[in-house]
């Protein structure tokens, strides 16, 4: 069986930067939030079949997967 390709999802705030992986076939996912001094916080989270309308209201962008992960990296 092909596992699912995650989707990746990013939004700058003012001040700090919010990432989001999504696994379409579960719903689950990762959540970093990235602080102006560097601090990463990584949250394990459970979404609903929504979430991808819920990030596209929220004005999330589509990010690489690299991008995310070079994130988690620094965590």
């Amino acid at each position: 069986m092909a596992k699912a390709i995650s989707h990746y999802f990013k939004r700058v705030f003012d001040d700090y930067q919010v990432l989001v992986m999504v696994n379409p076939t579960d719903f689950t996912g990762v959540e970093l939030i990235v602080h102006p001094d560097g601090k990463i916080e990584k949250t394990e989270m459970e979404f609903d079949e929504e979430i991808f309308d819920d990030l596209e209201a929220d004005e999330f962008q589509t990010c690489s997967a690299l991008e995310f992960q070079m994130r988690l990296a620094q965590f």
